[in-house]
């Protein structure tokens, strides 16, 4: 690994953007914008309507919650 190699859950933010096909700016959005406010709910909504795996969606929700100082 590089000095400079991206660490944590944002190392996982470009096969997202890959793997299900839109920004991190859009996923980042759907997380603030849900009804849900725990972790966990957030990752299985991910998972259930978006197809994402456990994974992607916890690098995801811990990485949008972290930005945001928690909910």
């Amino acid at each position: 690994m590089t000095d400079n190699a991206v660490q944590g859950p944002a190392g996982c933010f470009p096969s997202i953007e890959k793997k299900y096909g839109r920004p991190m700016a859009e996923w980042r959005v759907l997380v603030r914008a849900a009804p849900l406010s725990r972790h966990l709910e957030l990752v299985g909504r991910l998972k259930a309507e978006h197809g994402m795996r456990h994974g992607h969606a916890n690098a995801l929700v811990a990485q949008t919650l972290a930005e945001a100082g928690g909910r």
